[in-house]
């Protein structure tokens, strides 16, 4: 009689590497930026709006339709909404400063 040992099914999936996240070395730059200085927290927040420009109610011929957030089909978004944050923060924890206007 054999003893057979049986391993988990994701053992085998985890240990091939899958090369489909083409971002993964984008969204660690993204990640990695550091906001040091007013500069260029006011950048960043000048630059990565607050909401999406994109989304909006368009009437055409009596018929309202609406266009969703496209901006969340960005597969940086995330990114980019953490990184505005962190720029929020800098502004307001580090420098004293009233974000006020970069608040929607």
């Amino acid at each position: 009689m054999s003893i057979q040992t049986q391993t988990p099914l994701n053992s085998s999936i985890s240990s091939k590497k899958f090369p489909g996240d083409f971002f993964s070395p984008l969204r660690r730059w993204i990640d990695s930026i550091k906001v040091n200085n007013d500069r260029l927290a006011h950048l960043v927040c000048n630059l990565i709006p607050c909401t999406c420009p994109f989304e909006r109610d368009v009437s055409i011929f009596g018929h309202t339709f609406h266009i969703p957030a496209l901006c969340k089909l960005n597969p940086l978004y995330n990114e980019f909404v953490s990184l505005r944050l962190r720029a929020l923060c800098y502004l307001e924890g580090e420098c004293g400063e009233d974000i006020t206007q970069y608040i929607c």
